[in-house]
């Protein structure tokens, strides 16, 4: 095992999930996952429901942006171009990337968001929800994969998606999102109201 970067997190006042009001959506408290509200039918092309999407997030978008749930369709949208921005993506097939995208679906913890201009993404994050037994068998939300175009900086895209992703968490009930990043980008999440917290220790299988 070796340290290779560091933990940050944003923790939300926490409640139990028996004290949360009837209120608030929150995901997990229905016996029936599928009949969430934040949660879309096989025939739906959306990841999950657009309902989830922040308007102030929308309104704080360039003119002509939209920030919206990962679809089906989005293969041929540049999605791979802007991913592969951030890590090695390998040689994926369009029939692929849809059977993947199923099982995220299928699964109900995967919220992919995505930014779009002209037709074209142009920036991505993930939200990862966790089941725990602990904090009252609670929810802890993981980011992931948050990268914006190399043609697009200096917009503001990459807060906005974290911005995105804070709000979900909290509409889903986690009572934390934790993000694993390399040191130079610390400053970036310390603008994104996270804090260091831990370290990450990680082993790679070959």
């Amino acid at each position: 095992m070796r340290y290779v970067r560091g933990v940050l997190q944003y923790i939300y006042p926490f409640q139990p999930a028996h004290l949360l009001s009837p209120s608030l959506p929150f995901l997990f408290l229905a016996q029936d996952m599928t009949n969430s509200p934040y949660l879309t039918n096989d025939d739906d092309p959306n990841l999950f429901s657009p309902k989830l999407i922040s308007p102030d997030v929308q309104a704080q978008l360039p003119l002509g942006y939209i920030i919206r749930p990962l679809r089906r369709d989005d293969y041929a949208k540049g999605f791979f171009a802007v991913l592969g921005q951030l890590s090695v993506t390998g040689e994926v097939s369009e029939e692929v990337f849809q059977e993947r995208f199923d099982v995220m679906k299928r699964m109900g913890c995967y919220f992919l968001v995505c930014v779009e201009a002209l037709g074209e993404i142009v920036g991505c994050a993930t939200l990862i929800v966790e089941h725990k037994f602990l904090h009252a068998c609670g929810q802890s939300g993981h980011i992931e994969d948050v990268v914006v175009s190399d043609t697009q900086r200096g917009k503001k895209l990459g807060i906005r998606l974290i911005d995105q992703l804070k709000h979900m968490a909290q509409a889903l009930g986690c009572y934390k999102i934790i993000l694993n990043c390399k040191e130079h980008n610390v400053p970036f999440y310390e603008k994104c109201q996270l804090d260091v917290a831990q370290v990450q220790m990680c082993h790679y299988f070959p």
